[in-house]
């Protein structure tokens, strides 16, 4: 039995759980950007009853032909 290859494969395992887990904190807190982004561009869209006002034909009646 290698103490010492036994040691290093340890530490590079170490290592690269670290990395991994680095890496997916970083990805969750972008995501987590990504979505309060979203949320603050849907809640500064116009609402449909401001839009019906000044065009009420527009959106609110839908023509299906079957």
């Amino acid at each position: 039995m290698d103490i010492a290859g036994l040691s290093v494969s340890l530490s590079n395992a170490k290592v690269a759980n670290a990395f991994s887990t680095a890496m997916l904190a970083k990805q969750l807190d972008v995501a987590k950007d990504a979505g309060q982004s979203l949320v603050a561009s849907l809640d500064s869209m116009p609402s449909p009853s401001l839009e019906t006002s000044v065009n009420p034909s527009v959106g609110s009646n839908i023509d299906l032909t079957v």
